[in-house]
C-alpha cells in the first residue's frame, strides 16, 4: 500500500501514525499481559512492535486492523525473545503454548464478571498488596501508557520517586508472586477506590496532558469507556459521580482551545459545549446525589453542573459553588480543594478575601496555586507580583497550548 494523490501527505500520515499508536498501547500491553503473566516481558514486546510499526507504515500504509496487527506482532516479539533467552525445554515449550494461545485467541477461562483485558488489568493492578499511590502510578504507566514524567506530574512528585515507585511495584508483584487472575465479584468491592483514582488520573492527563499539546483525546476516551463498563459491574453514586464528572468535563472540549491556546471557563464560546453530555451528566448527578452518601466525586460533578447549568458565566451560582466546596473539604480535606474554593471565593467575596486563602496554602510546586494568585493579584491591581507570578507558573508548565495562555495573560499586563 502506496502513497497516492488522495491519500493524506507525510505529516498528516505520521500523527495519524503516532494517534493509532498512542491509543492501541492500553489494549496491546493489557492483552500480552494476560497471555504472558510477565509486566516487564508485556511492556518491551509492546514496545517493540510500536516501534516497528512507526517505522513500517509511513511506507507500507496503516493496516486495516491496526490495533490486531500491534497485538500480532507484539505477540511475535515476546515468543522470538523467550525462544532467544531460553536454555531450558520448559522455555520453549511455554513460547509454543504462547505460540498457539497467540494464534488462536478464543476464550480459554473463566473470565468472571470482568471481560475486558485492560479493565482487567486495571483491577489487577490495585491489588491491596500495592500502596494505593503505587497501583495507581502503575496502571497508568501499563494502560494508559503515561511517560514517568507525566505520571509524577500527576502525583505532585519528582520524577525519580516516581521511577521508583513504579520499579518497586513490579518488583514486588514478580517476588510476592501476586496472579494476573481475574477479579472476581469480591475484589470488585474492595479494590474499587484504587480503580477509581485510576480512571480519574487517566482522564485528568487526558483532559489537559502535562505535556505535548492540549488534550489527549484517547486518554479522555479511554478513561470514559473504563468507567462506563465498571458502573454496569458496580452500582456505588461515587462511581456514578466519577462518570458524571467525566462527562460534564468532557462535554466543554471543544470550547477549551483557540489557536493553540488554552481557554479558561470564564471566556469559553458555551455555545460549544456538548449539549448531550452535559444532560446525562446532570442526570447522573442528581440521581446520585439523591442516594445521600456524598463524596468527593460526587461533589466534584455536582460542581461542574452548577458551571454547566449556567449559560453565561455571569449566571454562575457562586455561592452554591462555594457550599459544595465546603462540603467538599470534609469529605476530603487538601490544599489542592482549599485553592479551588479560593477562586469562587474570589467571585463572593472579592479578591483580596481570595489571595489570602491563597497564599497561606503550600503549593508551591503547584502551577495552579501560581496561575491562581497571578489572577487574583491582576484584579487587585498589584502589575508587578502578578507579573512574577505568570513567571513562576511557566516555570512549572510543559503543556504548550497553557503556556501559549499564560503568557498572553502576562504580556497583556
Amino acid at each position: 500500500m502506496t502513497g497516492s494523490p488522495s491519500e493524506p501527505g507525510p505529516a498528516d500520515l505520521s500523527a495519524r501514525i503516532t494517534e493509532i499508536v498512542r491509543t492501541e498501547h492500553g489494549r496491546v500491553v493489557a492483552t500480552l499481559i494476560r497471555r504472558l503473566g510477565d509486566i516487564d516481558l508485556a511492556e518491551d514486546a509492546a514496545a517493540e512492535a510500536l516501534l516497528t510499526a512507526l517505522e513500517r507504515w509511513p511506507g507500507d500504509g496503516i493496516p486495516p486492523n491496526p490495533g490486531a496487527w500491534l497485538t500480532r506482532t507484539a505477540g511475535n516479539k515476546a515468543i522470538d525473545r523467550i525462544r532467544r533467552e531460553s536454555k531450558r525445554d520448559a522455555k520453549h515449550a511455554e513460547a509454543t503454548m504462547l505460540m498457539d494461545a497467540h494464534q488462536n485467541d478464543g476464550p480459554h477461562e473463566d473470565t468472571g464478571p470482568v471481560t475486558d483485558d485492560r479493565l482487567r488489568l486495571v483491577f489487577t493492578c490495585c491489588h491491596p498488596a500495592l500502596a494505593l499511590d503505587n497501583r495507581v502510578a502503575l496502571t497508568l504507566r501499563l494502560l494508559g501508557g503515561l511517560t514517568v514524567a507525566e505520571i509524577a506530574n500527576a502525583f505532585l512528585v519528582p520524577e525519580t520517586t516516581m521511577a521508583q515507585r513504579i520499579t518497586r511495584s513490579k518488583q514486588k508483584i514478580k517476588a510476592a508472586k501476586i496472579p494476573y487472575r481475574v477479579p472476581r465479584e469480591e475484589d470488585l468491592l474492595t479494590r474499587l477506590g484504587g480503580v477509581m483514582t485510576v480512571l480519574y488520573l487517566i482522564f485528568n492527563e487526558g483532559y489537559l496532558a502535562s505535556s505535548g499539546t492540549g488534550v489527549r483525546v484517547d486518554l479522555c476516551t479511554e478513561a470514559i469507556r473504563l468507567t462506563r463498563q465498571l458502573t454496569g459491574l458496580i452500582e456505588d453514586p461515587e462511581l456514578g459521580g466519577l462518570l458524571a464528572l467525566m462527562l460534564l468535563t468532557e462535554a466543554r472540549r471543544e470550547a477549551r482551545f483557540v489557536d493553540g491556546a488554552l481557554v479558561t471557563l470564564e471566556h469559553q464560546d458555551r455555545s460549544q459545549w456538548d449539549p448531550t453530555l452535559i444532560d446525562e451528566g446532570h442526570t447522573l448527578v442528581r440521581r446520585c446525589l439523591a442516594i445521600n452518601r456524598p463524596g468527593p466525586y460526587q461533589l466534584q460533578a455536582a460542581i461542574n453542573a452548577v458551571h454547566t447549568d449556567a449559560l453565561d458565566v455571569s449566571m454562575t451560582d457562586w455561592s452554591q459553588i462555594v457550599q459544595l466546596y465546603d462540603q467538599l473539604l470534609v469529605v476530603q480535606p487538601s490544599p489542592v480543594v482549599e485553592l479551588n474554593r479560593a477562586v469562587a471565593v474570589a467571585e463572593l467575596d472579592g479578591p483580596e478575601v481570595a489571595l489570602a486563602i491563597t497564599e497561606r496554602l503550600d503549593l508551591s510546586t503547584y502551577h495552579p496555586w501560581h496561575v491562581t494568585r497571578a489572577e487574583l493579584l491582576r484584579r487587585l491591581g498589584r502589575t508587578g507580583d502578578a507579573t512574577a507570578a505568570y513567571d513562576d507558573a511557566l516555570a512549572l508548565v510543559e503543556n504548550q497550548a497553557e503556556r501559549t495562555h499564560l503568557l498572553r495573560r502576562r504580556d497583556s499586563l
